[in-house]
This record gives structure tokens, C-alpha cells and sequence, in this order.
């Protein structure tokens, strides 16, 4: 049975979801028109879809699985589920107003309230027990307040430039912190090709997130590298003709690695090299 996948067609996410599925082994479109491409190889097809409506999509059945972003998907109120974070395309939804106001979050009720995302404010909305009004806008939220329509705004940052442009800043606590996704029907974490899907990008995603260091290091200055670099499950260790050393190999977080090497350094160890990891299995 052939897998149907729906991947943003434009936008922020559209290129990062391509290249991610590229490097988890899926052939992508060559021409942006197409919005329909088939991969025999993996027995796939592609539905090149608007970011917003992707979840709507795979909620009603129509696809097994998609990727789209978590506050797109809460938003849409569809019955998909997420089902693996992807780690990139990060922004928050915040509540934001005008540079020079001293509004907080407990300023909120019976104002106006501009977002493009009415599904999302509402559950936060009705959690907290405000009481505003919604003004639902499709885009430019931020020029609501300039222009009357909204006290203040609630909208996607990623990072705050446009917010800034508009002479608005930031207040009160994170409605929530979103990232791209991969989402599913219900059921679909039980389709074999979705199970394969999902460690195809777990992969990927554990490859951007860690890299592979070797080093050499005395055998009475084992112990301590190791406790810098435990590995996944342990460290790789082998002899070396010199006797007394060993080589080891770890993997390691790739945004500790300066700090990584130079405890290693500190404990004794030479020779210490870094790889970058284009796939795993784990």
C-alpha cells in the first residue's frame, strides 16, 4: 500500500521538511509547481500542501502522515497526533503590544486580542479563564494595534524582528513552544511504513543533533574521558600497539563538542578528532 505524505509546499518550513526527507533516503520534487510527486523506490507519494492546512489533511484520513508545525496542528484542532519532533523550525507564541505599554498578562480581559491562530489563543484563553475578544486576522497581525482593530496581538515569534518593526514587544509567559513536526492519523504509528518513516527521520535527527569524536588516551586516564564521553549506550574502546593507550570513540552532543574536547584535553587525551555523522540507526 502506498504511503501518502503531505509536506509543506512554501514557507518557512518547505525547504528544511524537503531537505530533511532527502536526507532520511526520500526522493523530493525537482520543479516547486509540482504538487504531487510519486518515489517508487519507497513506494511514497508526496502532497505538496499549504503548511496550514496540512493537518486538516492527515486528520481527516485522507493522508497517513505529514509534516507541519505543532502550533499549526493545535490550531487546527484536527484529530492528528504528533508523532516525532523534528528539531528545527523553532519559534513561540507569544502575547505581544505596543513598545511603550505596561500591560501583563492579568491586563488581558475584555481587550481585543488580534492572532491568526483563534484555535490556539482560545484553549490558552479558556486554561487561564480570561475573557477577550478574539480578532481573527490571516496575516500582518502585528499591524492590528497601529490600526485600531486590537489592544494587543498573539502571534508566532521566531525572532522578534518583525515585532520590533512594528514597535511591539513581548509580555507574559510562553503560550507554547513549537517546532516542525511529523504527524499522524490515529493509528498510523502502527502502519509499517510510517514505523519506517519514523526511524528514517529519528535518524536524521539524531545525526544533526551529534557528532562521532575519537581521541587516544592512557589507560590510567580511561576512566575519567570516558565519564566526559559515556556514548549513547558506552564508548568504543580498543588498544593501541603503544602499550598503555587506548582509542575510544563516542558519540557526543554536537553543540557541547568545544567544551567536550577540551576536558578531554585537560584528562590527557590526544589525538582528538571529530566526525560528522550523515545517518544513524539508534
Amino acid at each position: 500500500m502506498t504511503l501518502k505524505i503531505a509536506v509543506p509546499n512554501k514557507g518557512s518550513l518547505a525547504e528544511s521538511s524537503a531537505l530533511a526527507l532527502r536526507e532520511a533516503g526520500y526522493r523530493q520534487r525537482s520543479d516547486l509547481r509540482d504538487l504531487v510527486f510519486i518515489d517508487p523506490e519507497n513506494n511514497v507519494e508526496f502532497y505538496y500542501l499549504r503548511p496550514r492546512d496540512i493537518a486538516i489533511y492527515v486528520g481527516s484520513g485522507e493522508l497517513e502522515a505529514g509534516i507541519t508545525g505543532r502550533d499549526l496542528l493545535i490550531d487546527s484542532g484536527a484529530k492528528a497526533i504528533e508523532i516525532l519532533p523534528l528539531d528545527f523550525g523553532r519559534s513561540t507564541f507569544r502575547f505581544a503590544a505596543p513598545s511603550n505599554s505596561a500591560i501583563s498578562e492579568g491586563d488581558l480581559a475584555e481587550k481585543r486580542i488580534a492572532t491568526a491562530y483563534p484555535g490556539l489563543l482560545a484553549d490558552y484563553l479558556a486554561r487561564k479563564k480570561i475573557t477577550a475578544s478574539i480578532i481573527k486576522l490571516d496575516g500582518a497581525v502585528e499591524s492590528s494595534v497601529r490600526l485600531g482593530v486590537a489592544d494587543v496581538i498573539a502571534d508566532v515569534v521566531s525572532t522578534g524582528g518583525t515585532l520590533r518593526a512594528a514597535g511591539l514587544s513581548v509580555f507574559g509567559d510562553v503560550l507554547l513552544n513549537s517546532e516542525a513536526v511529523l504527524i499522524g492519523r490515529v493509528g498510523a504509528e502502527s502502519n509499517e511504513a510510517v514505523q519506517t518513516l519514523v526511524r528514517r527521520l529519528s535518524g536524521v535527527v539524531m545525526a544533526r543533533q551529534y557528532v562521532l569524536v575519537d581521541y587516544d588516551v592512557k589507560s590510567s586516564d580511561l576512566e575519567a574521558a570516558c565519564a566526559i564521553t559515556p556514548g549513547i549506550e558506552s564508548p568504543t574502546i580498543s588498544p593501541l600497539q603503544k602499550s598503555e593507550w587506548s582509542a575510544v570513540r563516542a558519540m557526543v552532543r554536537r553543540s557541547d563538542i568545544n567544551g567536550i574536547m577540551d576536558k578531554l584535553w585537560a584528562v590527557g587525551a590526544r589525538g582528538i578528532l571529530v566526525t560528522d555523522i550523515h545517518a544513524c540507526r539508534l
